[in-house]
């Protein structure tokens, strides 16, 4: 009996003992984050490219000279000491010392003009090349100095422009300068910079990310021990999982009502922050309906007289996107109302048949409208059900509404795939340029083959101009004449939003629109 005593004895010490070891073991496991979401990575080069769900990587795993930072309204200084303006088209950076890939490359000047010169050299379509229009050469004066040569003077973006899609720096022994690389030999060759790595990786499904101990930058150190990030492909499954507490944070994108439940949910945090999220339709102006250039502006004229905002708003989102009427959303400066101002901010019936009638336009007019199906949310079937039944209802057009994946979608629209069809847009920096420069400059990143020369000569004059009242009077001038040629039709504007457990501390979203890994805790 005693021998029994003490074999339960010491048995009693050795499963308290592996439960206290089964108890930190947990605990380490509880700084490890699970963030869900329902957007699609395009691809993990930055220089194919130009989405918000490869944006959210890259933030997390490239270095950029400066990078939006949580709790900061401006860029900061990552890869950079400094960067200023030597001459008015001279933009020289000053790169730390020290800096590192996390495969033991040195990161230097000579990475960054690489970066830069295969972006332009590639310029793939899905990439954002677009955002350097302004910029002619890269030169490295040595080591840790490199300089932007640019076209124009004193660009009042460029700065900001370093911390988009177009800013992470890229490993020049491993990139190839002519071609885009693929998203597996990126991680085999471990070329991250950034406050994590990615250790695992399936595409659009899970990816691991693990904290770079040697990463040097604005960033703050990981708050975590890592992220697995989740990619759902409806709103539903993503919202039984916050739900359900199979993940710790959902971030993008979530039905209206998800939200409004989701609101109501005392296990849930609920974090929210204004937005610059826009969404809106392209007209692609060369295979639109319509035989002349005449009929096809009539054509758009007849649609944005057609269009109910405030029932989209509404009906679909229940308020969590507002009406949008013109480029340039309401928080920023420039914003004016032009679109409405020229059209209503109602349909208007008359005024729609009068365009088509002046035109010579045959009603009713078969207009073929495209909708990714989930890249926007899974509301975004609701919304252009709707779009297609206001159209309709006037009894000017037939809509023949089609959807695809996002995928297949970012390929097409760029290749006149599609005639009509839906796009929305998070701000790379906020400034009302980036909801011009890129998309009507020569047929912008969507390439729908519009192109104005008095936009493009305003364009410039704007991104140079250093006096505010003086710029903004510009970003309204050019959301005038865009509102008489409709490349694109506003429809909305929104707010962000994430959703956590009870236990999550420090979401920050920020003015880049993304959510940063490194500061997501649990308590």
């Amino acid at each position: 009996m005693a021998f029994k005593k003490t074999a339960i004895g010491f048995l009693a010490v050795a499963v308290t003992a592996a439960l206290s070891l089964a108890g930190c073991a947990k605990t380490e496991e509880s700084k490890m984050i699970v963030v869900g979401t329902s957007d699609k990575i395009v691809a993990l080069d930055p220089a194919g490219a130009f989405d918000h769900g490869s944006l959210t990587v890259e933030i997390q795993v490239y270095s950029f000279l400066y990078g939006f930072v949580p709790g900061f309204d401006t860029p900061q200084p990552d890869a950079a000491e400094v960067c200023e303006y030597v001459e008015p088209t001279v933009f020289e950076c000053k790169i730390r010392e020290g800096l590192k890939f996390a495969n033991g490359h040195d990161l230097t000047a000579s990475d960054v003009k690489f970066t830069y010169d295969r972006m332009v050299a590639i310029s793939d379509p899905n990439g954002p090349v677009d955002l350097l229009d302004n910029l002619d050469s890269v030169d490295v004066v040595d080591e840790l100095t490199v300089r932007f040569n640019l076209v124009a003077e004193n660009d009042q973006t460029f700065l900001q422009i370093l911390a988009t899609s177009a800013g992470p720096i890229v490993d020049e022994e491993v990139f190839p300068a002519d071609a885009l690389i693929s998203d597996e030999d990126i991680i085999a060759a471990n070329a991250f910079s950034g406050p994590y790595t990615i250790t695992s990786y399936a595409k659009n499904e899970v990816a691991e990310f693990t904290p770079y101990a040697d990463y040097i930058g604005a960033q703050p150190k990981p708050a975590n021990d890592g992220v697995t990030m989740k990619t759902f492909t409806d709103a539903t499954n993503l919202m039984l999982s916050i739900t359900n507490g199979d993940i710790d944070v959902a971030y993008r994108s979530l039905t209206p009502t998800d939200i409004e439940s989701l609101q109501a949910n005392k296990n849930v945090k609920v974090w929210d922050a204004p937005g610059g999220e826009i969404r809106y339709i392209v007209f692609n102006f060369d295979i639109m309906p319509g035989e002349t250039v005449a009929q096809k502006l009539a054509i758009r004229q007849a649609v944005a007289a057609s269009i109910d905002r405030n029932a989209l708003s509404e009906q679909v989102y229940k308020g969590q996107y507002l009406p949008l009427c013109s480029y340039v959303p309401d928080s920023f400066a420039g914003a004016n109302q032009a679109v409405c101002d020229l059209y209503g901010d109602a349909p208007d019936l008359e005024k729609a048949t009068a365009y088509l009638a002046d035109a010579g336009v045959e009603t009713p007019v078969t207009l073929p409208l495209q909708y990714s199906i989930e890249h926007y949310g899974s509301s975004s079937a609701e919304e252009y059900g709707l779009i297609k039944k206001q159209l309709e209802d006037t009894g000017l057009f037939t809509v023949e509404l089609q959807s695809a994946e996002w995928g297949a979608y970012t390929k097409e629209y760029n290749r006149d795939g599609y005639q009509v069809f839906q796009l929305g847009w998070f701000p790379d920096y906020p400034d009302g340029d980036n909801y011009l420069s890129p998309f009507f400059r020569n047929g912008g990143f969507f390439n729908n083959h519009f192109s104005n020369a008095e936009v493009n000569t305003l364009l410039t004059a704007q991104n140079t101009e250093a006096d505010p009242a003086a710029r903004a009077a510009l970003l309204g001038d050019i959301q005038d004449i865009l509102a008489q040629y409709l490349p694109t039709l506003p429809l909305l504007q929104g707010s962000q939003w994430a959703f956590s457990r009870t236990n999550i501390t420090g979401i920050q979203l920020g003015v880049d629109e993304n959510l940063h890994f490194n500061t997501i805790a649990k308590s």
